[in-house]
């Protein structure tokens, strides 16, 4: 066979959301947002000597660190887009960093709670007006943050077709109906708007403990929602660690799918002895099955009954005779 003949059954493992370039244009504009505001806070808080500035413009720095790590994620995976020593290509490199993310998650959550136990057995004097306004103003670049990194599910495949032994085939997915579509999200996505999220769930607490402490003379209130904050962040990071974790320890990726593709595969005769589904990428998921026939059929009869399946992206089948 000819190398130009070849070239026409090869195929990429280009495995990225659908929206990978916009996610990753959206994340590095919040870095910047977050940079500028943490620039600005801690360069006030030294002019007009105000600890509150200082604080939050070091903790500011934890979620643009972090945001970084999410920023970087996308961009090495674009551009290790067709490096063949990554097997599967780099569509979870976003969970990698995903998880990373929720682990910083996890330490500013035990901080947090740190602080705030010191807090309520040795209280601290609060300048209440510049704390308010500064949790203000961290509350609005959290909510544009939030709002640039807004949510959205990825369905992007695309096809190859392949006739070698066994099966490898990416399928161009637009019929299968089934609904679980969890290997659609982008974790690293997700991961950096619950960093901003949990930023703006403890400025909106701060606010209201601040409020009631400032007209109440309930010094114990920060403190005391302060430990409330921690525990709610503390659960996001421990959602982000089990969903973005699943990925990388190749977790089944969809239940009902994998049940969907035993039903197809099993056809008269034939019968599923192994079965894997992973997802390689948001959207994206690698099947190996392995078939037992007694009438073992061509690669293209197996490759059709799996058409139409979304989220199947590479696709391998393996098919041995019956010795009985």
């Amino acid at each position: 066979m000819h190398s130009h003949s070849i070239e026409q059954w090869t195929h990429d493992h280009a495995f990225l959301g659908e929206k990978h370039d916009e996610n990753e244009r959206r994340t590095w504009l919040v870095v910047v947002l977050t940079l500028v505001m943490m620039v600005g806070e801690i360069v006030a808080g030294s002019l007009f000597g105000s600890m509150a500035l200082l604080a939050d413009g070091w903790h500011m720095g934890t979620h643009a660190a972090a945001l970084g790590i999410a920023a970087f994620a996308y961009r090495f995976a674009r551009r290790h887009l067709g490096n063949s020593h990554f097997t599967f290509g780099t569509g979870k490199f976003g969970d990698l960093a995903a998880f990373s993310s929720a682990i910083i998650l996890g330490l500013i959550a035990v901080e947090i709670a740190y602080e705030s136990v010191l807090r309520l057995f040795t209280p601290v004097p609060i300048v209440y007006g510049e704390a308010i306004a500064v949790a203000a103003l961290g509350l609005c670049v959290n909510l544009a943050s939030a709002w640039l990194l807004r949510d959205s599910h990825d369905h992007h495949h695309h096809g190859h077709d392949h006739g070698h032994g066994h099966a490898h085939d990416d399928h161009d997915d637009h019929d299968h109906d089934h609904n679980h579509h969890g290997h659609h999200h982008d974790n690293n996505l997700r991961a950096a708007y619950v960093h901003v999220m949990a930023d703006a769930a403890t400025s909106v607490l701060a606010i209201a403990a601040l409020v009631v402490a400032m007209y109440s003379g309930w010094v114990w209130a920060d403190p005391a929602v302060g430990l409330i904050g921690s525990a709610v962040i503390a659960s996001w990071a421990f959602g982000l660690v089990k969903t973005s974790g699943a990925v990388l320890l190749d977790v089944r990726a969809d239940e009902k799918l994998e049940r969907t593709i035993r039903a197809r595969m099993e056809v008269g005769e034939d019968r599923v002895t192994d079965l894997h589904l992973w997802q390689v990428g948001p959207g994206h998921c690698a099947v190996l099955v392995s078939l037992v026939s007694d009438k073992p059929k061509q690669p293209a009869v197996y490759k059709k009954r799996l058409a139409g399946l979304k989220g199947l992206s590479h696709v391998t089948v393996e098919v041995e005779t019956c010795p009985h």
